[in-house]
């Protein structure tokens, strides 16, 4: 599928360098099944998971479930159940989706809904709110490997925000969107290089309206020694 360009993106840019903390998230993973989903839902009165797709829960335009993120997949559909855990995809399930082709494979593949959206993350909130039926974002937490997509999406409307590392590097990433990747690589290298603006940036991370923070109520999960 070739993605069309992200004018909501780059409408959304001028924005973040403004408020570059938008592009902060609550919480920072290698891969999804670092999450604690259940303290999520009793802690954080999270009621609904969003995944991005493609380097969160698969290898680029594929559709089986990245083997680093089987248990978490497993996890969160265990926390939430399958209504209340979806697919927000800036390809599948767009107007780059012709008929939807690609959003039906993946539900029928991954046997997860795929939301359709008009209009590209970080826009996207009504159908996402109407999917789930609720309608308070700060319910919802959205995953995804993009800061200024996923994470700009989560924080402009007040939702739990989870950025994760991509699944896939080197050959086994040679699927992905060429400039997607060029700009994951810089977006990551600007937030989290040990450097006065990435710290600044970090340490004015917007606060979600109920989780206190990790130290309070952590949701990074770490396995028994026995897993």
């Amino acid at each position: 599928m070739v993605q069309s360009i992200n004018t909501r993106a780059l409408l959304t840019l001028a924005s973040v360098m403004r408020r570059p903390y938008l592009m902060s998230p609550h919480v920072h993973v290698a891969n999804i099944s670092e999450l604690n989903y259940h303290m999520m839902r009793d802690k954080c009165n999270i009621r609904a998971v969003i995944f991005d797709k493609d380097n969160t829960l698969t290898a680029p335009y594929e559709t089986a479930t990245h083997p680093d993120a089987a248990r978490g997949l497993e996890n969160a559909l265990d926390a939430f159940g399958k209504d209340y855990v979806a697919i927000l995809s800036n390809s599948a399930g767009t107007k780059d989706d012709p008929g939807y082709e690609d959003a039906i494979k993946i539900e029928h593949d991954m046997d997860i809904p795929v939301i359709r959206h008009d209009e590209k993350k970080p826009g996207g909130l009504q159908e996402v709110l109407e999917h789930f039926n609720l309608q308070d974002p700060s319910q919802l937490c959205m995953v995804g490997d993009r800061l200024l997509t996923d994470v700009v999406f989560g924080n402009l409307h007040g939702m739990l925000t989870v950025h994760t590392l991509p699944l896939c590097k080197g050959e086994d990433n040679k699927k992905d969107n060429k400039i997607a990747n060029v700009i994951r690589t810089a977006e990551n290298k600007f937030l989290y290089s040990n450097w006065i603006g990435g710290r600044t940036v970090r340490d004015k991370t917007l606060p979600h309206k109920v989780w206190p923070g990790e130290k309070e109520c952590p949701l990074i999960y770490v396995p028994a020694q026995d897993e």
